[in-house]
């Protein structure tokens, strides 16, 4: 992978950069979204009321553009970036698995943005009620329950590809 183009060498940057700040982006969303409901049934803290519901959401609502935005980034950046750096995938296998981590990940994140589109549409056009808003966010945590969490472990297993390179092929001379 030491051969790397100029361009591909700014393409995986640009993907290491967006996916870096996707993550935590994605993150800190998680912790902040879910502090606004209970541990059970999805119902709401009782310091979260009709009053402050829509102040929360123009706040959580940042922290959603962020994150899609980062997100496309960082998809387009790395599928550019396979493509113009032309490595052998049998060789580097760490980078193998990272592609086929993204690529299975990709749809559900995907389906799970199409929600964020409608809070942050209607936030930011105000064009919903909060309790309506609240309705979207309950449902996109109920749609895919537990793959927000999948997610996570799959980035920081990720970054530890990214940093060890492990299973990586290497020539050897022989005679």
């Amino acid at each position: 992978m030491q051969n790397l183009g100029k361009l591909s060498k700014f393409f995986l940057y640009l993907a290491a950069l967006s996916c870096v700040l996707w993550f935590g982006g994605y993150f800190s969303r998680i912790l902040l979204m879910y502090q606004i409901f209970g541990p059970k049934d999805l119902l709401l803290k009782p310091y979260v009321t009709d009053q402050n519901l829509g102040g929360i959401f123009i706040t959580l609502n940042s922290a959603v553009s962020f994150t899609m935005t980062f997100y496309t980034s960082f998809i387009v950046s790395f599928a550019i970036f396979i493509l113009t750096s032309k490595i052998k995938l049998k060789e580097e296998g760490w980078l193998f698995i990272i592609m086929m981590i993204v690529i299975i990940t990709a749809p559900f994140e995907l389906y799970l943005m199409s929600y964020d589109y409608k809070i942050a549409y209607n936030v930011f056009y105000n064009t919903m009620l909060p309790r309506d808003v609240l309705a979207l966010y309950v449902r996109r945590i109920k749609v895919i329950n537990s793959f927000p969490l999948i997610e996570i472990f799959s980035y920081c297993a990720i970054i530890f590809l990214f940093v060890f390179q492990p299973l990586r092929y290497k020539k050897t001379n022989e005679a």
